[in-house]
């Protein structure tokens, strides 16, 4: 029976350091799921699923403690089990830029939060404009909608949510 194994790491950035991680894991006979790594400002950052039967799991949390201790790596595992299909929500994505401003991935949970709509994943960055070099942030979230809201009216909300904050955004339906 497979298992799975969440896995984050946060550690001072240098080469090598990705190959060095997925290296254990494929020596120690886990997948790879689901994975995020990142630069972090001079940091790396990793947040990571991996499956595989309870030996190859065992082995991953040994030797991964190890390459923490020697790469200086912030580690934290934990056993964890698949997420459950859910046939009752349909996955939408949402993509946001604006002109960078506080309190905006907040206020999109919020949003979201308050109408009980589950959000999947966040990515997010912030960058300077290329002609004008101002300010700018994006964000692009993956959300759970349920059944029994109504999608027409949801995205309705949500542009005029995002055109009182001035935030140039897109509501659409994961394309598979």
């Amino acid at each position: 029976m497979k298992q799975f194994l969440a896995v984050t790491a946060l550690g001072v950035d240098r080469a090598g350091l990705v190959h060095e991680i997925t290296r254990i894991v494929a020596d120690c006979g886990g997948s790879i799921s689901e994975s995020r790594m990142l630069a972090l400002g001079a940091d790396f950052g990793l947040v990571m699923l991996i499956g595989g039967n309870w030996h190859a799991l065992a082995r991953l949390e040994t030797d991964l403690a190890r390459l923490g201790e020697t790469a200086g790596l912030a580690l934290l595992l934990r056993r964890t089990e698949a997420r459950p299909r859910r046939a009752d929500h349909v996955p939408y994505s949402v993509d946001v830029v604006c002109a960078d401003q506080a309190a905006i991935v907040s206020g999109l949970a919020g949003f979201f939060a308050s109408r009980q709509i589950d959000i999947g994943e966040v990515a997010t960055r912030s960058y300077l404009a290329a002609q004008t070099g101002a300010a700018m942030f994006s964000a692009q979230l993956l959300i759970n909608v349920p059944t029994r809201i109504h999608v027409s009216q949801l995205r309705e909300d949500f542009m005029d949510y995002c055109d009182s904050l001035n935030l140039d955004a897109i509501l659409e339906p994961v394309k598979n």
